[in-house]
């Protein structure tokens, strides 16, 4: 997988995430992201970067569907898979975490 670490759309001045914020904490190596929109926000002192949120591996290595282990989710106009404390949607050739 490959991460690229942009600064995130706000400061954390103006929005600190954290266990009351409202958005899914989701433990990233030695750090927790939040889940905001289809990206992640990980604190980067004075700002929040963002990883790019595809999946660690793709529908050819494991497809998720009715038999996969995973408990399929309901997600707008799609399915996501919860996986490993964070979720799977497949998009193209490759699934994102949401």
């Amino acid at each position: 997988m490959t991460i690229t670490d942009v600064h995130a759309e706000h400061t954390t001045s103006e929005h600190e995430h954290g266990t009351d914020c409202g958005h899914e904490a989701v433990q990233h190596g030695d750090h927790t992201d939040y889940v905001h929109g289809t990206h992640h926000h990980a604190l980067h002192g004075d700002h929040y970067d963002e990883h790019e949120s595809v999946a660690e591996h793709t529908p050819d290595a494991h497809a998720h569907g009715a038999d996969c282990g995973h408990e399929p989710v309901q997600h707008d106009d799609h399915v996501d898979y919860l996986h490993d404390g964070h979720k799977h949607a497949v998009h193209g050739d490759h699934y994102d975490e949401h």
